[in-house]
């Protein structure tokens, strides 16, 4: 029998943990419930879980504390939740290392989506190890798939996983054109509805990083009601 995916939800909120916790048991998958961030940091690098689920606020430890201490050595995928409705706890979020950010109320299979998003990057990345690195920005910026790194003139930059896998679907089109409803497709895989902005933060946190290094003009361009292009 195949092994089920596991994933870790960490949240206080009971209902909510237990209307998710129900609706993955009924998809196959495998679900252990915390209701405060006391051990959480523990219990993520003993379970290593496929997933992560992290509420932003939790009694005792908060979720970005709890993903600092782990996203080391736990290298599976953390998704933020948060019902705050501010830029900068998302940004953060992404900062200390989660691969994805929701705001709630968030739809059980709205998570799952994200969920299976996220799963199909960690198979991806098993299969990357033959790819040949990326160079764009006048050969300046090298991206590697094989440990998934950003270097430029050979001096490493750090991105989150959300932003590396922004970047890299823009590198395999360096050149191109690439729509927002594609990078959303292609990333969670479902339509972009017009209102999510994660994209959109992964873009500007990408931008800013680069241009850091650029020596003119930005290496990500956003082209008016077409997408975004990344300079070869």
């Amino acid at each position: 029998m195949k092994n089920k995916l596991s994933v870790l939800l960490i949240d206080d909120d009971i209902e909510l943990c237990e209307l998710v916790r129900d609706y993955l048991i009924q998809n196959d998958y495998r679900v252990s419930v915390l209701n405060d961030g006391l051990n959480a940091a523990k219990e993520i690098l003993s379970q290593n879980p496929h997933i992560v689920i992290l509420d932003l606020m939790l009694p005792h430890v908060d979720g970005l504390t709890i993903c600092k201490q782990v996203r080391e050595d736990y290298h599976g995928s953390i998704i933020m939740l948060t019902a705050l409705d501010d830029d900068i706890d998302e940004v953060t979020g992404l900062e200390v290392g989660a691969d994805d950010y929701l705001a709630k109320p968030v739809k059980p299979r709205v998570l799952l989506a994200h969920i299976r998003a996220q799963l199909r990057h960690l198979e991806k990345h098993k299969k990357r190890q033959e790819m040949e690195s990326i160079q764009f920005g006048n050969q300046c910026f090298v991206l590697n798939p094989a440990n998934r790194t950003l270097s430029v003139d050979h001096q490493p930059i750090e991105l989150t996983g959300a932003e590396y896998d922004v970047l890299l679907q823009l590198a395999i089109h360096c050149g191109e054109i690439v729509s927002r409803d594609a990078l959303h497709k292609t990333i969670f895989n479902f339509e972009y509805d017009g209102i999510e902005r994660s994209i959109d933060l992964r873009i500007s946190r990408l931008r800013n990083k680069l241009n850091q290094h650029a020596e003119s003009g930005n290496i990500i361009q956003t082209v008016r009601n077409k997408g975004y292009l990344l300079a070869r």
